[in-house]
Parts: structure tokens; sequence; C-alpha cells
């Protein structure tokens, strides 16, 4: 890695392989076309260090998605408060939010497959900790928020140090965005098969035992880690660790593309994918179901951010992301307002798909665009950035949602949410132009496909 001026310029991510070498090419000396359409789901998983990240995570993340909804609704068990939803989850991301850049500049000086084998662990030990006092019967609600706290410091340094190692584990640069997109997948799928599982669980025996799960679902990845194979990385300098930071700051803050990305990206985190929040409270007393109802409306929303990972992977060209991402909170924005409204169990998973879908274009697609755009010398702060913007928010949102649905009801709440979508796809759609440009010349620099090949 290189280049730590600080410039404002854009710089792409880079030709080359991920240990820096050339791209591979055919006899005439022409870059290979990536292949198109469907073909083109999987083909990170060419890369081996990336099909045992992809497989290892692929059983972890499921049982994430299982300890969030068991989490959420052993609280509204215990304290039948929506506001304490938000509470919770305002200390579960308050530490991402303050602690996620220092971990990013850590992930540009760092081993980052250690540091990833580390905040595993301390993941899973958590998981077990929330298990024994859960399946014990003598979890309180302070337990939950120290716990929950404790989980947030881990995935401040966890979800940058994963985002820069996604670069490193494929062979080709090329292969970045789709394992971008192949992640999301498996995040995705997770969502939707976790929520389901809880919910049975949940009836039959219990919040502790979905916890207990969750930490057997992380040696899977632990173990996909330590299997890897990585190329030593060359750091030119270390920098004390806050000159490191500020520059990193001023690199993305003076960036334009970067700069609006990450600013939308932290608007929608804020005031509309908080609606998670209130999930508990639309399962339990507006459509009047259980735990199986409030799995069935999660995994929905999975079942839409999954078919959005699968569009994302089958894209070949970067340019026109930039669209998808302006629109997604409008989609997001018109979903929530049919959800708010809805009194219907499958009008309310339907539109929950949709919504679903928006997310994670929005979320993917943000994360593509910055990677595409990042500095390699740079990648580990910026993705921090990206961080505090998608997770970092979060606590101030589930503050702000709420104490909305406290004060004016969960429904009122989400209208709320919706309209706010709307409007920062209106805010962010007067910066498109210049953004489009900044990615195409982005993409014409690093090699990456910029616009259907030709026949």
């Amino acid at each position: 890695m290189s280049d730590a001026s600080g410039q404002s310029v854009v710089s792409p991510a880079g030709s080359g392989n991920a240990n820096g070498g050339p791209l591979p090419t055919r006899p005439d000396g022409v870059s290979p076309r990536p292949p198109r359409g469907m073909h083109n789901l999987g083909r990170a998983l060419r890369s081996r260090n990336y099909r045992l990240f992809f497989f290892g995570q692929g059983i972890s993340v499921a049982g994430s998605w299982m300890q969030g909804a068991a989490l959420a609704w052993l609280v509204y068990r215990l304290t039948g408060s929506a506001t304490m939803l938000g509470v919770v989850g305002f200390c579960g991301q308050i530490c991402t939010f303050l602690i996620a850049p220092f971990a990013g500049t850590l992930a540009d000086r760092w081993d980052r497959r250690r540091l990833a084998m580390a905040t595993q662990t301390l993941a899973m030990l958590q998981a077990f900790a929330l298990a024994a006092l859960t399946m014990s019967g003598v979890v309180e609600v302070w337990h939950i928020l120290a716990l929950a706290m404790v989980l947030g410091t881990v995935a401040a340094f966890d979800i940058p140090v994963r985002q820069a190692l996604a670069v490193d584990m494929v062979e080709s640069r090329d292969d970045l965005p789709n394992a971008i997109a192949l992640n999301s997948f498996l995040v995705n799928g997770g969502k939707f098969v976790g929520p389901s599982v809880a919910g049975v669980l949940i009836t039959h025996y219990g919040e502790g035992v979905c916890f207990a799960v969750n930490g057997v679902t992380y040696l899977a990845v632990i173990a996909a880690l330590w299997a890897m194979r990585l190329a030593p990385r060359v750091v030119a300098h270390k920098d004390h660790v806050l000159r490191a930071l500020g520059e990193g700051l001023r690199y993305a803050a003076g960036t334009p593309p970067l700069r609006s990305v990450l600013l939308l990206l932290a608007t929608v985190s804020l005031l509309g994918f908080s609606y998670n929040t209130l999930m508990p409270v639309f399962a339990k007393t507006i459509l009047q179901g259980g735990p199986r109802t409030h799995g069935l409306l999660l995994s929905s929303a999975g079942v839409g951010a999954l078919l959005g990972a699968v569009y994302l992977a089958s894209r070949r060209r970067v340019p026109g992301l930039e669209r998808i991402v302006a629109l997604s909170p409008a989609l997001l924005g018109v979903s929530l307002g049919a959800f708010a409204l809805s009194r219907s169990m499958p009008l309310s998973m339907g539109v929950l798909t949709l919504a679903g879908f928006a997310s994670m274009t929005q979320i993917a697609g943000s994360n593509t665009l910055l990677q595409t755009l990042v500095r390699d010398s740079h990648r580990g702060r910026v993705m921090s950035f990206y961080t505090m913007c998608f997770m970092g928010m979060g606590p101030f949102g589930s503050l702000l949602i709420g104490g909305l649905a406290g004060a004016l009801g969960a429904s009122p709440a989400v209208l709320v949410s919706a309209a706010c979508s709307l409007a920062a796809t209106a805010v962010f759609s007067t910066r498109l132009g210049m953004l489009s440009r900044q990615v195409r010349d982005a993409c014409a620099e690093s090699a990456l496909p910029a616009a259907p090949a030709r026949s």
C-alpha cells in the first residue's frame, strides 16, 4: 500500500490482483471480459481464500441474525417497552460509532486476518455469556445493556477489518465488487434463515438456546480465517494513530464522491433503517402475533435483501451503481409507508420484502462504490467511516424512532422514517452527475468494467 498524502483527488482502488500484480490478459494482450449476467454471480469464489471465508461466514451470519431476533424478543418480553428496544439498540451501536475510526486506522497498520480472528473469538464469548445468563433465568435488562455494549465494541473493530480484508482475499481486483455482493448475499441469507429459526427455538426452548447456537457458529468463520494463506501486506509508514486518523478523515471529507456516498448512507441509516427496532411492536401489538410473526417479518425483509444481493452480484458494471444507490432510499420510503399503514400480515411481508431489497442495494452499493474509489493506503480508515455511517448512526436512529413510537405510536414513527428516506433521495440526486463522472473515471483507471462489452 502506498500514497498517504491525503490529496483531495479521486483515486481508484488500484489495478491488478490482491498481491499487486497485473490483471490476467489473453495472448493478444486484451484483458478478458468478465462473465455476464447470472454467470457473473460467483466469480469471486474462484479465489481460495475468499471461498474459505464465504462458507465459514455463511454459517456464522445465520447465528448472528438468530441472536438479534432473540435479543429483541427477550427485551420486549422483559420490559414491554418500545422505548427500551431503542435504548438497547443505542447501547449496542454507540460503541461502534465512537471506536470504529480508531479500529479502521489499526486495520491499515496491523495484520487484518489476525484482527478478524480476535474479534470473532470475542463475539463468540459474548454470545456464550448471554446464553448462560438467559438459560439460568437470572438475566436482567442491565445485563443485556452491558453485553450489547461489549458486542458493539467488538463490531467496531470487526466490521472495518473484514471489509478491508475483502480486497486481500480475492486474486483479481475485478472480482472485488462481486465479493462485496456475495458478502451481502451471505448476510441476508442469514437474515432470512436466522430469525425464522429463532422464532421456532424461542417458542419451544426460549431465547437462551438461540444465543448458545450463535456462539457455536463462530467456530466456522474462525477456522476459515485460520486456514487462509494471504500475502504479507506492506505498510509504507506508521504515523501516530491520531495523526493517521485525522489524515484519513481529511481524505474522505475532501473527496466529493466519497463524501456524498457516506453522507447519504449516514442519513438513511439514521432515519430509514431504524424501523427494525420496532419490529416486535408490529408483530405483537399491531399484527396480534407472537415470536413466529416476529421471525416472519424479519425474514421477509431478509428475502428482499437476499434478492438485492443476487441482483448486485449479477451486475458486471460498477458505473450506474450510483443511480441505484440514489434511488434505493425512495423505494425504501414507499415500502415503509405501506408497512406503517398495513394491518395485514401478507401485505406487511410483501412490502418488507421491497424494503429489504432497497436496504441491501443501498448498503452494498455504497460499499462497492467506496471500495472502487478509495486508495489502498486509506482503505481501512474509509471503511471505518462506512461502518460509522452504517452501524454507528443506528443507535441514534434507534433512540429517535423508539422515542417517536413512545410518543406517537409505532405506525406514525415509521411514517416519519419513510418521509425522511424519500427526502434523502431528493437531496442526493442533485449530486448524481458529478458522482457518475467520478465513478467512470475511477473504473477506467483501475481496469474495472465500465461499459458493456461490444461484440
